[in-house]
């Protein structure tokens, strides 16, 4: 996730230099990859306004204009950019100015017309990689006034790489409370006022999953003009963030999502059939998304529908059916609460990575989609304009998750990080990270907030505390353990002895997965139960072994495809039988040979090896062990 520090600054702003910042947000988990300026270095850059802008008489694609910066005497400047015209407010590099890249702004002739200074481009300050113009300025920028002032480049965009478990932290509001309970500084949150309907239009919403969307708010806003700019502070700080700015509507739910956290969209209210329902896909559902993919969705994709069909993949794209466009009057601000579980996948399933889809999969704070639609809705009519509808909300309490409590013991935080702690230091930095507090005399009863998903056990409170406390401040120790050798009595051999048995042999080990393919398993132990996990890596590793030989027949499939035809391979692992309702852990042994019989021997001939030669590695086993071999051998004929 990419941050602007400035606009960080306006929620917490403790008395640290950026490095210092960076460095807190790394060492409380939040690892900093990078920390690079908003712009440029450049100096000598102002506002200014082009007054006249009239054809070079000696060239087709430059013009010659006459720039007003304040000094009352117009600068007379050169420009072959296509938007140069009168009127516009432009960014003016002055003889004597400094660009990136060191490069000076001299006095210079241009097909024999003197040019007084250059107009600027957001490439050639390093505001952006690439422009097809020069920058154009608000008509309300002032005249004169150092472009690095107005712009606020000062600035540093801070790119955090979030684990998974930590959705609550993309989002300023997530990142910022971090940052404050780290600094102990007050957080402000901008503020949010409910929003008074101006008329009494109403979008009916069904829920038909509410396992997958436990809580759906939307909203109706008439006669908004899209002709309307979003403004400049906006504009920048979504492109500090990564976010490039596309029209006030998308541009306001972009910002809501930055700010708090939560997804928003947007619909054309002309182009929605009668209602929104919140259902699962059926069979060979059709959908153009909004970057004109065409999808066929596949089961148990949850959708937001009309009387027509999906018009979204909830939590991921909106369709291209109900798109806000230039000619939109009327739209539908939508914000909901998608279970992760519901979102989980799917988006890799569509080949989409979306900003929407990256919150949600890892969970959003359900309790603040109202607000987030209050406050995307305030932005956008103070921007487009617009009559208010009332907030229609739809919510099954029962699916929506249930707040708990988590007891941490100081004996036990004692334990895990090797030093005393204080209790009332525990009590406060619990509570500075949200959490509702009740002390006793063994420790604390610590009431989870709605927005951290990631605290479910006492080891997570353990690690809150540890981090926000500082690793720094944990004193280094060498764990000390009294080591007991293994007893092995003349007649026990080790795993170990027994692999270098077979090394001698040349016999070459593998290490293969615990999770195998059920294709394999019904193959081989058709009859034999196991059991099957409930959240697989993947398809192909869904069921526990019961046998290595699943493991050694796949190497062998694999060095066979590859003309690798000379194979002596073993392993020793654990195996899990399936008996009377439980997993009976057991550690085994197996044996593959294949190919020719001698041939690491010049003349060793074309015989394939076959059961006797296995028998006689079992043999050197059985002698290995000191054991009779008639039994050993008939207990392994009969497994196999």
């Amino acid at each position: 996730m990419k941050l602007s520090e400035q606009w960080l600054r306006e929620w917490v702003n403790p008395d640290i230099d950026c490095q210092t910042l960076c460095h807190q947000l790394t060492m409380a988990g939040l690892e900093v990859e990078s920390c690079q300026a908003v712009a440029g270095d450049f100096s000598g850059v102002v506002v200014g306004e082009i007054i006249a802008a009239e054809q070079h008489p000696n060239a087709d694609k430059l013009r010659v204009c006459q720039v007003e910066v304040g000094e009352g005497v117009p600068l007379q400047i050169i420009c072959g950019a296509p938007n140069a015209r009168q009127g516009i407010l432009v960014c003016v590099a002055r003889i004597g100015a400094l660009l990136p890249g060191n490069f000076k702004i001299k006095k210079a002739k241009l097909r024999g017309i003197e040019s007084q200074g250059m107009l600027c481009s957001e490439a050639e300050l390093g505001i952006a990689d690439e422009a097809d113009g020069i920058m154009e300025l608000p008509q309300d920028a002032p005249i004169g006034q150092d472009i690095r002032q107005y712009l606020q480049l000062d600035d540093h965009t801070i790119e955090v790489d979030l684990t998974a478990n930590r959705g609550d932290c993309f989002s300023l509001r997530g990142v910022a409370r971090e940052v404050g309970v780290i600094n102990r500084s007050p957080v402000r949150v901008p503020g949010i006022v409910e929003q008074i309907a101006d008329h009494d239009q109403l979008m009916p919403v069904t829920i038909e999953s509410p396992e997958a969307c436990p809580k759906y708010a939307c909203r109706i806003v008439k006669n908004i003009d899209m002709q309307a700019q979003t403004p400049l502070w906006m504009q920048e700080y979504l492109r500090r963030s990564g976010l490039r700015a596309i029209s006030p509507v998308v541009d306001v739910t972009n910002y809501v999502m930055l700010s708090l956290g939560q997804p928003m969209h947007a619909f054309d209210l002309a182009k929605i059939s009668k209602k929104i329902v919140v259902r699962y896909s059926e069979k060979n559902e059709k959908l153009t998304l909004l970057d004109g993919q065409d999808i066929t969705c596949v089961p148990q994709t949850l959708l937001i529908a009309d009387q027509n069909g999906p018009i979204a993949l909830a939590g991921i794209m909106g369709g291209q059916s109900t798109a806000v466009t230039d000619q939109t009057q009327d739209i539908l601000l939508e914000s909901a609460f998608f279970a992760p579980l519901a979102i989980m996948g799917k988006p890799r399933q569509y080949g989409l990575h979306t900003d929407a889809s990256v919150r949600f999969e890892r969970g959003v704070d359900y309790q603040i989609t109202e607000r987030a639609l209050d406050y995307a809705t305030q932005l956008l009519v103070d921007i487009t304009g617009g009559q208010i509808g009332p907030m229609s909300i739809e919510q099954d309490q029962n699916h929506l998750p249930q707040s708990h409590q988590i007891c941490l013991r100081f004996g036990r935080l004692a334990t895990y990080l090797g030093t005393d702690i204080a209790p009332s230091e525990v009590k406060d930095i619990l509570q500075r990270l949200g959490l509702s507090i009740e002390q006793t005399e063994a420790g604390i009863i610590a009431k989870v907030p709605s927005y951290r998903f990631d605290l479910t056990q006492e080891t997570d409170l353990i690690e809150e505390v540890a981090r926000i406390y500082g690793y720094d401040n944990i004193a280094s120790m060498v764990p000390t353990t009294a080591i007991q050798p293994e007893q092995y009595s003349e007649t026990q051999l080790s795993v170990n002895r027994l692999r270098q048995l077979y090394q001698d042999c040349g016999y070459l080990e593998i290490m293969s997965y615990s999770f195998i393919d059920p294709k394999w398993h019904q193959i081989l132990f058709e009859d034999q139960p196991t059991k099957k996990l409930l959240n697989p890596i993947a398809h192909d590793m869904s069921v526990m072994r019961t046998s290595l030989l699943p493991g050694l027949l796949k190497a062998a499939q694999h060095n066979l495809s590859h003309q690798q035809r000379q194979l002596r391979l073993f392993e020793t692992g654990t195996c899990f039988i399936y008996q009377n309702e439980k997993i009976v852990e057991c550690q085994h042994m197996a044996l593959l040979l294949t190919g020719l019989r001698d041939s690491s021997v010049l003349h060793g001939g074309e015989d394939k090896v076959d059961f006797f030669d296995i028998k006689a590695d079992l043999l050197a086993l059985a002698g290995f062990c000191g054991l009779d071999f008639p039994t050993l051998f008939v207990n392994y004929y009969h497994t196999l």
